[in-house]
């Protein structure tokens, strides 16, 4: 089978559907690649190191488009490019079909197969290709280091013989992907970060990546079963854009993530806002593709507003890196399909199912809801007083002492029955052995799991056991058997204790950096 990457038309898009490198893979897969002349020439990856690679430079996106099996494309088709393309053509490209359906009945009009890349369910088996958290991760990451050019000073603290230097403070609006990349260039940086999400369950998220996790004090969670945030209430809402306003007074960089599939992203900083930060402030926008979360982002452009608010609306792809992730995911999902041996489009799979947008000359848009596992009804806990914990309490340590007795009652009728048949010096050796396994077993056992490690787990109490034992027994006489069986077991009993002392040290050096 041929697979055809052709040069992208937009002269603001530098990516490219494949690299070198993924060339060498899809050529792995079975696949004979045909590249266009200058197709990742704006990605800095020449046609003699695709040549090298093993891919066939053609000359013309007709030559593309007519005879290749299956065509990488980053952005969408024009409708030029799709009256070359040949019937029963497959196409892996980005398609926004939710906002494309003129696009969509052209493409099933000319009986191309057509998968929307975008449109990747996400759902764990297809995270490697998950094309927008892979462009996601980059978007994140540039953010950042555009921010921090614009801003024109340290992100980190410094005290330096010409005086002190304060961090800058970033704010992150949104957690997902692109935020979580953001936090962590940011805090890697020096800066002082904060981050803003409707969803709560991404706090731990943030913390974890060295942000501050700003909420309101409205209980309103955002999640939902897609990943995505929903709409809030408008109490939320509100107070959602009282936090964004003390914040915008405070902040030097603030990050905006907040998109939604399908829709215009939403309106997050207003004027008001942006009139409250100071002269000097970056506001980096990544939905500016979708209308921009601030009010006054303009697609494409960076400006600077009269009270002195650099808007970023544009930031550089990071083209080589961005073409390699990108061209992995294309891999990984033609894995899935059976790469060139079996190549299939099977609508059984949840992810061509769902992203193959046309088929056969029918369009398959918008698609079944995805099933999802059904979330466990949440339990209301009682709240307890004081009066009821001392209660249950009390409760728990009387069994507890019941449950002791009992079990002396029972060793001390074992050692009494024992003792009407045994010699009397053999019950005192017998009598000690039990009430010292007794003593040990309910120390250990009494621990709390948390501190269970391997010095404090009951084969080691057993150890110690055996030692005390074996230096009882043992004499000066090594020609007696007793004393060589008791100098054994202090033998083994010892390199237990031992190495659970040598475990636990690699155990606390994996926690060391």
């Amino acid at each position: 089978m041929k697979v055809g990457i052709p040069k992208e038309l937009n002269s603001e898009e530098s990516r490219v559907a494949a690299t070198p490198k993924t060339v060498k893979r899809l050529m792995k897969q079975g696949f004979e690649v045909y590249i266009e002349k200058g197709a990742g020439l704006k990605s800095n990856f020449s046609d003699k190191e695709f040549e090298d690679s093993g891919a066939h430079i053609v000359n013309s996106a007709k030559e593309i488009y007519g005879e290749s099996d299956i065509v990488l494309k980053v952005l969408e088709p024009t409708p030029a490019e799709v009256e070359k393309m040949r019937e029963g053509l497959v196409l892996l490209s980005y398609l926004w079909p939710a906002r494309n359906q003129d696009l969509l009945k052209l493409l099933a009009d000319r009986k191309v197969n057509a998968v929307a890349m975008d449109a990747i369910p996400r759902i764990s088996r297809a995270q490697k290709m998950d094309v927008l958290s892979s462009m996601a991760n980059i978007a994140g990451y540039r953010a950042v280091i555009e921010g921090a050019y614009h801003f024109g000073r340290f992100l980190n603290g410094q005290i330096t013989a010409a005086g002190k230097v304060d961090p800058a403070k970033v704010l992150v609006i949104g957690a997902g992907v692109a935020g979580l990349a953001a936090i962590g260039a940011a805090n890697s940086l020096g800066a002082i970060v904060r981050a803003f999400d409707t969803r709560k369950e991404v706090a731990e998220q943030i913390e974890s990546m060295g942000a501050q996790f700003l909420t309101v004090d409205i209980e309103e969670d955002g999640s939902t079963s897609s990943g995505y945030s929903k709409v809030m209430s408008k109490e939320f809402i509100e107070a959602e854009m009282k936090l964004f306003l003390e914040q915008a007074k405070d902040v030097d960089i603030i990050i905006t993530t907040a998109q939604i599939p399908g829709k215009e992203a939403p309106k997050l900083i207003l004027d008001y806002h942006v009139a409250a930060m100071k002269p000097g402030s970056v506001i980096v926008d990544l939905a500016a593709s979708t209308g921009g979360n601030c009010i006054y982002t303009k697609n494409g452009e960076i400006f600077t507003t009269d009270n002195g608010v650099t808007i970023i609306g544009k930031l550089d792809q990071l083209p080589s890196q961005a073409s390699q992730l990108y061209g992995n995911n294309l891999c990984h999902l033609l894995d899935d399909m059976g790469k060139a041996e079996n190549f299939k489009i099977d609508f059984k799979d949840d992810v061509i199912s769902r992203a193959m947008v046309t088929h056969d000359g029918k369009i398959n848009w918008p698609p079944e809801p995805l099933p999802v596992s059904p979330q466990k009804p949440k339990v209301e806990v009682k709240q307890k007083s004081i009066e009821e914990i001392k209660a249950e309490e009390a409760l728990k340590a009387k069994k507890k002492s019941t449950n002791m007795f009992i079990q002396l009652a029972v060793v001390g009728a074992l050692l009494f029955l024992v003792g009407q048949f045994a010699e009397p010096q053999f019950m005192q050796h017998f009598t000690v052995f039990v009430l010292a396994v007794f003593v040990g077993w309910n120390l250990i056992w009494n621990v709390t799991h948390a501190l269970h490690t391997p010095l404090m787990a009951i084969t080691n109490a057993i150890s110690g056991i055996i030692v005390i034992g074996g230096l009882l027994q043992v004499t000066d006489d090594f020609s007696n058997p007793v004393t060589i069986v008791a100098f054994l077991a202090i033998l083994v009993a010892s390199i237990n204790i031992v190495g659970g002392f040598f475990v636990t040290q690699r155990m606390l050096k994996m926690f060391k950096k």
